[in-house]
């Protein structure tokens, strides 16, 4: 017996905590939404570009857009031209689009669209970068000035970290007249990234200009520059005006390296406006799309990869247990008498197709005339299967006299009645005609009751549309209540009625 409940114990854990894994597994690591109305954001990033072709000149214009990053996931991406081909190539860690016509001639307007989130995104996963460099050639005065930034620079830093941050504070402090002088009068955050490169190079500290875009609203905005380095770990990101460490979350990288955003051949005077537009979309939905564009698998092997009408399907089945459990509380815990476990549940069941009200009315009009049936037989003698189908029948004709008699009367709930499970009210008729005869007409009439009250419980759970969007999303909680219901099946203490009923002994 110890062996047995020691198992009951270790099944028990185990069931709760696979559960317990699975559904955190879903929450905090995929992202999936914990409610359904929970919205998410989605960026559509627009890059405008114009320029003036020149006659009779073929046309080659080149633009870097965002590369593959795992910190978003890019749901569409397209280029818009009239008259334009286009490829797509991977550069340097970059991606560039080239737009190319054999001829061209006055204003061009070309298009970059994407639409892009950044909640099924990870972390940034960049490749290693070199830990060394060569310095850059510098003579003269400019050499000068360059040792003498560094040597208070190497005083005041431990590791790469510190020294790119002090070197960048450095540079931005004006007033130093050998920051003025490598400066040349040119104060431009592009000016003093070169200079922030300069006098890394001397130390042979490896830097890389960044250019990003700020994931705003409604701001008309150009690429902002960052820098990075790699310190043989991690990569290392600085704003180069302020020193802030640490690319923040609302950047999105564009392209790495020194050169322009943008070139053209055959052409003159490109421009390029950056729209981001903000919107909402339905997280478990974006979720789906994330999961068809990235195949990252977010819902692959969920209940969302079954078809529509399937999914449909289970989000019914998937209630069940639910009701279930309500009726094992009810039975196990509270005492209430009905016709067996699951019972209740399908009648529960047929109540989402009439409603609860006239589902309550019919089932209890049906009962009733099928009971006096049943009684009515019983003096004929019959056999228990002959006898069955009679009620079977009987509960057929009076489902369809009830559906046409509503349908006369302008009560189209009323049809719902032909959806109700013929078998189960024939069984619950036979198995409440039974109870009559074996334990009264009291008895029968109290487990009638407490079958109505446990339906209806057990109907007001299963529709809960956030429960049944929790289940259907999170199924790892069925293991969680298969748990519950294996530590309930080893109770043995007092129901709830039966301390009522107990009363005057438990006082004494």
């Amino acid at each position: 017996m110890r062996s047995l409940t020691l198992h009951l114990k270790i099944l028990i854990t185990v069931l709760v905590t696979l559960g317990v894994l699975t559904t955190a597994y879903q929450i905090f690591v995929l992202g999936i939404p914990l409610t359904e109305d929970e919205t998410a954001d989605l960026w559509n990033i627009d890059a405008r570009v114009e320029l003036q072709a020149n006659p009779r000149e073929p046309v080659k214009v080149q633009m870097f857009v965002p590369p593959p990053a795992a910190s978003h996931v890019s749901l569409n991406e397209s280029f818009i031209s009239n008259n334009y081909g286009v490829s797509v190539n991977r550069v340097d860690g970059n991606r560039r689009v080239t737009w190319s016509a054999r001829r061209a001639s006055g204003d061009q307007t070309l298009y970059y669209r994407m639409v892009l989130t950044k909640r099924y995104g990870g972390e940034q996963s960049e490749e290693k970068g070199p830990i060394f460099r060569e310095s850059i050639p510098v003579e003269g005065p400019e050499k000068i000035a360059a040792e003498a930034l560094l040597a208070p620079i190497r005083q005041h830093s431990a590791d790469v970290e510190t020294f790119i941050s002090e070197t960048i504070k450095r540079v931005n402090n004006l007033n130093d007249d050998n920051v003025g002088l490598l400066l040349g009068g040119d104060r431009s955050t592009a000016n003093k990234a070169r200079v922030i490169d300069l006098l890394l190079s001397i130390a042979h500290v490896p830097m890389e200009r960044v250019n990003t875009i700020r994931l705003a609203n409604g701001i008309a905005q150009t690429p902002e520059l960052w820098l990075r380095s790699y310190n043989g770990t991690q990569w290392l990101y600085f704003n180069p005006e302020t020193g802030e460490q640490g690319l923040p979350a609302d950047r999105l990288i564009w392209w790495f390296g020194e050169e322009p955003l943008i070139s053209v051949e055959g052409g003159r005077n490109p421009q390029v406006e950056f729209t981001l537009n903000n919107s909402q979309i339905n997280a478990i939905r974006l979720a789906q799309l994330s999961d068809a564009q990235a195949q990252a698998g977010f819902l692959e092997y969920s209940l969302y990869g079954l078809p529509l009408q399937t999914q449909q399907t289970y989000q019914i089945m998937i209630m069940i247990p639910i009701g279930v459990l309500m009726i094992l509380i009810l039975r196990n815990l509270g005492g209430l008498q009905t016709l067996g476990t699951f019972t209740p549940v399908l009648i529960a069941l047929a109540f989402r197709e009439t409603q609860l009200g006239f589902g309550i009315l019919l089932f209890t009009l049906v009962t009733a005339l099928g009971l006096m049936l049943r009684s009515y037989l019983e003096h004929l003698k019959l056999q228990m299967l002959p006898r069955l189908s009679v009620v079977l029948t009987f509960v057929v004709v009076l489902m369809a006299v009830i559906s046409l008699l509503s349908h006369k009367l302008g009560l189209e709930r009323g049809l719902s009645i032909a959806l109700f499970p013929m078998v189960i009210l024939t069984m619950t008729i036979e198995r409440l005609s039974i109870t009559w005869e074996e334990r009264g007409g009291a008895h029968a009439f109290k487990v009638a009751i407490g079958t109505l009250v446990a339906a209806t419980l057990a109907y007001l759970l299963m529709t809960i549309p956030e429960l049944t969007y929790f289940v259907f999303t999170f199924p790892g909680v069925l293991l969680i209540m298969v748990a519950f219901m294996l530590a309930m099946g080893r109770y043995r203490g007092y129901r709830l009625t039966e301390l009522f009923r107990f009363k005057a002994f438990l006082k004494d």
